[in-house]
């Protein structure tokens, strides 16, 4: 039996922008299991970025039921939502969301420093190993200005997993990329997955979104469709398609 990690029962979202109420979120159910690879997917408006913003507690339901992990969302207060945040959750962004003036291992270092059981050692041990793991041994003392795109995507993804969550959340996280680099990162979060972390992203374009298992696409607030990807593209194998002339070192 598999375990439910993400369940949401009728969940609403409503923004107040001037004089017109916008219903971001209209009564979404919806349930990822534990080591599933989703794809949000749907149009500018539909809704798919504030569900994820609500999955990663960065925003609150205006209604409706949130069961992270067989916590209930609704019960935390603040500091409890941060400590979720910090332990549970792992967060990619497609601007990368660097600190320019400190090196990559610093960048990955980050999430730690806000858990006072970890000592200095072990937070930079653990730092290196999470850059190792996406293939950055080499440029742990590069500033973000020193890396390319998809290096600086790949600091993103170590930081995100230096704290061990049990997800991670990407918000668009090839969208600044070219498409050799966005399939790295691709094989990368599928590598990932194979390994039993689950991932949940938003993206809009429809290839990208046929490197997970399951899609679901969002349409004016709602879930329009879910379904399981039946043929799933393999990031390892569209690389090795691509012409050598667009092979140029990330």
């Amino acid at each position: 039996m598999k375990n439910i990690i993400i369940e949401i029962k009728g969940l609403k979202k409503d923004y107040q922008v001037g004089e017109v109420m916008v219903h971001a979120l209209r009564g979404v159910d919806m349930k990822i299991d534990d080591g599933e690879f989703v794809a949000i997917m749907g149009v500018s408006g539909s809704g798919k970025s504030t569900m994820l913003n609500i999955l990663g507690c960065l925003d609150k339901p205006t209604g409706g039921e949130y069961d992270f992990d067989g916590v209930n969302i609704n019960t935390l207060d603040r500091d409890a939502l941060a400590r979720l945040r910090n332990n549970k959750l792992g967060f990619v962004f497609q601007a990368y969301n660097l600190l320019p003036r400190t090196t990559a291992l610093e960048n990955v270092e980050l999430p730690l420093f806000y858990n006072n059981k970890i000592r200095s050692k072990e937070r930079k041990e653990r730092a290196i190993a999470a850059l190792e793991s996406v293939g950055l041994a080499d440029r742990m003392k590069h500033m973000p200005n020193q890396l390319s795109g998809g290096q600086q995507q790949r600091v993103a993804i170590a930081r995100s997993l230096v704290n061990d969550p049990r997800i991670i959340l990407a918000d668009e996280p090839t969208g600044n990329l070219d498409t050799r680099t966005s399939f790295e990162i691709m094989e990368l979060f599928q590598s990932l997955n194979e390994k039993g972390r689950t991932i949940v992203y938003v993206t809009h374009e429809p290839d990208i979104a046929r490197f997970a298992t399951r899609n679901v696409i969002f349409r004016d607030g709602r879930i329009q469709k879910e379904s399981q990807v039946n043929e799933r593209l393999y990031a390892r194998d569209m690389l090795k398609s691509l012409p050598a002339e667009e092979f140029d070192e990330m």
